[in-house]
């Protein structure tokens, strides 16, 4: 499908408390190196700083990072600060905080709720921000979030923070973070072929309560942060063909037709599949070939809990 002229306007949008966004969003991971947030090869610098110019020229207005996102020459937030500060009207930035990495890019201890404070400051620093639009708490296998969540909840009374979600989480920690504060978006792995159990209950709970819920790896699938699978379904492969489309469009396609209030934050190192990624907000699937997909990622999760 052409792609050249095709906005994140056209996936339609979400309110995410009181922040509209288009529904396809960017995530800054990949722009970091070819091994997203691991001490991989670098990415160019001038080429990230180029695709995060050209997503907000695209329409894209939700992009995704966090201060944890580095490699040994690259940072995700130093990018977005160089490539869109000062930033525009409307450009909302989510970021995540929780778990820590040394300049070495080792991965620290389990953060105290009493660390939080320092994370969301040094993103703030990073990104060269007085408040952060959205922040994320990205659970670190801890069984309650209650005491951590709390900690975000009172910096966003101080106002440096507008709106609070959660990351890689289970269904029991979305009420337990409520009986806190207000949840405007969760954030879960979560990809056609690779369902798991959690996410399909939270993108359920997510739209019967007004709540955004974020797949991440959408595209990648259980290739997760090492990038874009390349093993395809053969109904992904046919639904492509049919469309003129490239398989990870039909990906996004399928994630966003999983309700109005499931944003995708696919990520890119490259201007042309950024613009592939933007276009996929524009490819309707018809119920037949949605039904289609939908049975082969039943499939898959069968396969998986077996």
């Amino acid at each position: 499908m052409a792609s050249e002229t095709i906005t994140a306007a056209a996936a339609g949008t979400w309110n995410c408390g009181d922040l509209s966004v288009n529904r396809l969003g960017f995530g800054a991971m990949r722009l970091t190196g070819s091994a997203a947030f691991h001490l991989g090869t670098p990415s160019d610098r001038d080429r990230s700083i180029a695709v995060l110019r050209r997503a907000v020229e695209l329409g894209v207005d939700h992009i995704d990072t966090a201060a944890f996102y580095f490699s040994s020459l690259r940072s995700a937030n130093e990018l977005i600060g160089r490539a869109l500060s000062p930033y525009p009207d409307g450009l909302v930035i989510a970021a995540k905080v929780g778990p820590y990495r040394d300049y070495r890019g080792e991965w620290g201890a389990r953060a105290r709720p009493e660390d939080l404070r320092g994370h969301v400051e040094e993103n703030l620093r990073q990104l060269g921000r007085d408040h952060l639009d959205l922040v994320y708490l990205r659970r670190m296998g801890q069984e309650s979030i209650a005491e951590h969540f709390g900690a975000l909840a009172a910096l966003r009374e101080e106002g440096l923070v507008r709106h609070l979600g959660i990351s890689a989480v289970q269904p029991r920690h979305l009420a337990e973070a409520q009986a806190v504060a207000p949840v405007v978006s969760v954030q879960n792995e979560f990809g056609l072929g690779h369902p798991g159990p959690a996410s399909a209950e939270l993108l359920r709970l997510c739209g019967e309560q007004g709540i955004a819920f974020v797949p991440y790896f959408a595209i990648a699938g259980k290739g997760a942060e090492h990038g874009a699978t390349a093993a395809h379904d053969d109904e992904v492969l046919r639904i492509a063909r049919a469309h003129d489309a490239t398989p990870a469009q039909v990906r996004l396609a399928w994630t966003l037709a999983q309700g109005p209030h499931v944003l995708a934050i696919p990520g890119t190192g490259s201007p042309a599949h950024l613009a592939e990624n933007v276009a996929a907000g524009a490819l309707r699937l018809t119920e037949e070939e949605r039904d289609r997909l939908n049975t082969a990622h039943r499939g898959a999760g069968r396969v998986q809990g077996n």
